[in-house]
C-alpha cells in the first residue's frame, strides 16, 4: 500500500504539473509570438521575477519544507484539530506579511528594478516599473495559494494544488490574445496588459483551490496563536529554509542581474530557455519530492528504523528522477533548437531566436540532474527536522554560481569577445557546476544522519550512454529534415521522437525497472 500511495502521489503531482506547465509553454508561445525576444518581452520577465521571487520565498518553498511536515505529523498522530489551528495561524501570519510587502513593493518599485535589473534604463526601465506595481497585489494571492497547496499536499490530495497553475497562464494567454489584436501601441502596451492578465491569474489560481481546503479544514478563522507549540516549531524552521529554499531564487535573481548588461533581449533568452528547463525539473524532480516529503515526515521508530525507511524511499525515489532527467538534459544539448523551435519559433520569435536559447538551455544542462536530486535529498533533511544542513549547501551553491557568473559576464567575455548569447551560457553552466557542489555536500551530510544514500550511479551511467547514443542519431535526424527542406515543426518532432524511442528501446534492452514501471503509469 506504501509503495502505492508513493506511486500514485508523484503521477498526481506530475499529471498536475504536467498540465500546468503545457498551459505554460502555450503561455510562452503567445508571448513569443506578439513580443518575440524584444526589449519588452524582457521587460516582462524582469518585472515578473521579482513578485515571484517573494511568492516562492514566502509560499510553496518554505511552506513545502516548514510547514508541510509539522502538519503532516500531527495528522499522522490523530491530531487534526492542532494540525487545523496550526493551518490557520500560518494562513494569517502569511496573509498579513504579504500583503504588507506588496503595498512596499508598490511604492518602491523604481528602486526594486534598479536592484534587479540595473542594466536596463530609459522606456525599458519605466515598462518595467509600471508592470512591477500591477503584478505586486497579486503577491498575496499567490502565497496564499501556496499556502492551500500545502493543505492538500498533507492530505495527499496533490493533483489539484499542481494543476491550479492553469488558470493562472490561461489568463495571461487570454490577455496576450485579446491584447494582441486589438492594440496598436507596440509591445510596451501589450506586456502592459499580460501584467494585468498575471494578476487576474493570481486571484484564479487561489479561488480555484479554497473549497477543497476549507471543507478540508472544516472552515476558517484568522488566527494569531503565535504561542502554540507547534506553530513555534513551523516558524523555528521558517528563517533557514526561507534562506535555502530561497535559494534557487537568490540565483536566479543573480543570473537576470547579471544578464541585465547583456542586454533586455538576453534577459528574455533566459527566461525562455527557463521554461524549458523547468519541465524536467518540475515534472520529475518537483513530482517526485512533493510527492515524498509528506510521506518522509510521517516516518516514525527509533533511529535505525527511520533511516533505513527513509534509506528505502529515496532508492526507489531517486532512480525514477534520474531515470528521466539524465535523458532530458542530453536532450538539451543535442537537439535544443529542435525543442526550442517547436515551442518558441512563430511571429516576431526568429531561428536566430531560437540558436540563442539552445545556447542557454546547452548550459542549464549541465546541472539539471544534480539539481534535481539535491532537491530530494534536500526533502529528507526537512523531514528530519533539519534546516541548517540544506542552508549551508545552498548559500556555497549561490556564493559560486555569483563568483562564476560575474567572470563569465565581464572578464572572460572581454579576454574572448564571445556574443551576449554566449555570457548567458556562462551563467546558466556555473549555476550547474554549483548545483552539483551542493549535490555532493548534501549527500555526504545525508549520509552521516541516516547511512549510505543510494545514488544510483550505475543507473546513471547507463541512462548518460543510451541517451547520448539516443542524442546523436536524433540530432542527425534534425540536420536531415533540414537539408530536406521540411517544416520545422516536422523536423522537430521527428528528431524528438527518435530521441524518446531510441533511449526508451535502450533501456528495455537493458532491462531497466523504471522503463516498466513508466510505461504501465502510462496505461493507466
Amino acid at each position: 500500500m506504501a509503495g502505492a500511495r508513493r506511486g500514485g502521489g508523484a503521477v498526481a503531482v506530475g499529471a498536475g504539473i504536467l498540465l500546468s506547465r503545457l498551459a505554460g509553454l502555450v503561455r510562452e508561445r503567445a508571448i513569443a509570438f506578439y513580443l518575440g525576444n524584444s526589449a519588452a518581452a524582457g521587460a516582462f520577465r524582469a518585472a515578473l521575477r521579482i513578485p515571484n521571487l517573494l511568492q516562492n520565498l514566502l509560499g510553496e518553498g518554505v511552506l513545502s519544507a516548514s510547514f508541510i511536515p509539522v502538519y503532516s505529523r500531527l495528522r499522522a498522530q490523530g491530531r487534526d484539530a492542532d494540525a487545523a489551528r496550526v493551518a490557520r495561524v500560518i494562513a494569517t501570519l502569511l496573509a498579513l506579511t504579504a500583503s504588507l510587502i506588496s503595498l512596499i513593493g508598490v511604492f518602491a518599485a523604481g528602486p526594486l528594478v534598479d536592484l534587479i535589473a540595473p542594466g536596463f534604463d530609459g522606456e525599458t526601465r519605466d515598462l518595467t516599473v509600471r508592470m512591477v506595481q500591477i503584478l505586486f497585489p497579486g503577491v498575496a494571492l499567490l502565497v496564499l495559494s501556496a499556502w492551500c497547496l500545502g493543505v492538500l499536499n498533507s492530505h495527499r490530495h496533490f493533483f489539484l494544488s499542481y494543476a491550479s497553475p492553469v488558470l493562472w497562464n490561461a489568463a495571461i494567454i487570454a490577455t496576450a490574445i485579446v491584447g494582441g489584436r486589438r492594440i496598436a501601441g507596440g509591445g510596451g502596451d501589450l506586456a502592459i496588459w499580460l501584467a494585468w492578465g498575471a494578476v487576474i491569474g493570481s486571484a484564479l489560481q487561489l479561488v480555484v483551490q479554497l473549497p477543497a481546503v476549507l471543507r478540508l479544514l472544516r472552515g476558517f478563522r484568522p488566527s494569531l496563536e503565535v504561542n502554540d507549540p507547534e506553530v513555534r516549531a513551523t516558524l523555528r524552521t521558517f528563517g533557514p529554509v526561507l534562506l535555502g529554499r530561497g535559494s534557487v531564487q537568490l540565483s536566479a535573481y543573480l543570473d537576470q542581474f547579471l544578464a541585465s548588461f547583456l542586454g533586455a533581449e538576453i534577459v528574455s533568452t533566459l527566461g525562455y530557455a527557463q521554461i524549458i528547463y523547468l519541465l524536467p525539473v518540475s515534472l520529475f524532480g518537483m513530482a517526485v519530492s512533493a510527492a515524498e516529503l509528506p510521506e518522509m515526515s510521517s516516518v516514525d521508530g527509533d533511529h535505525a528504523a527511520v533511516s533505513a525507511k527513509l534509506q528505502a524511499r529515496l532508492k526507489q525515489s531517486l532512480r525514477r528522477v534520474v531515470f528521466l532527467v539524465v535523458p532530458s538534459a542530453v536532450a538539451f544539448v543535442a537537439i535544443g533548437n529542435s525543442i526550442v523551435g517547436l515551442l518558441f519559433q512563430t511571429g516576431h520569435f526568429n531561428a536566430h531566436d531560437s540558436d540563442a536559447v539552445w545556447i542557454v538551455l546547452a548550459g542549464s544542462a549541465i546541472g539539471l540532474s544534480a539539481g534535481t536530486q539535491g532537491r530530494l535529498l534536500a526533502s529528507v533533511f526537512y523531514a528530519l527536522g533539519d534546516t541548517k544542513r540544506p542552508l549551508y549547501a545552498a548559500l556555497v551553491r549561490v556564493a559560486i554560481t555569483f563568483v562564476t557568473g560575474v567572470i563569465a559576464v565581464w572578464p572572460l567575455r572581454w579576454a574572448l569577445d564571445y556574443g551576449p548569447e554566449w555570457g548567458a551560457f556562462g551563467l546558466t553552466a556555473s549555476a550547474g557546476v554549483a548545483a552539483w557542489v551542493e549535490f555532493l555536500l548534501l549527500k555526504r551530510w545525508l549520509g552521516h544522519r541516516i547511512g549510505a544514500v543510494p545514488v544510483p550511479g550505475g543507473l546513471g551511467l547507463t541512462a548518460l550512454g543510451l541517451a547520448c547514443g539516443a542524442g546523436a542519431v536524433a540530432a542527425v535526424t534534425a540536420r536531415a529534415a533540414h537539408a530536406l527542406h521540411l517544416p520545422g515543426v516536422v523536423g522537430a518532432l521527428a528528431a524528438i521522437g527518435v530521441f524518446g524511442a531510441l533511449y526508451l528501446g535502450g533501456a528495455v534492452l537493458a532491462q531497466i525497472p523504471e522503463v516498466d514501471a513508466l510505461t504501465r503509469r502510462l496505461r493507466r
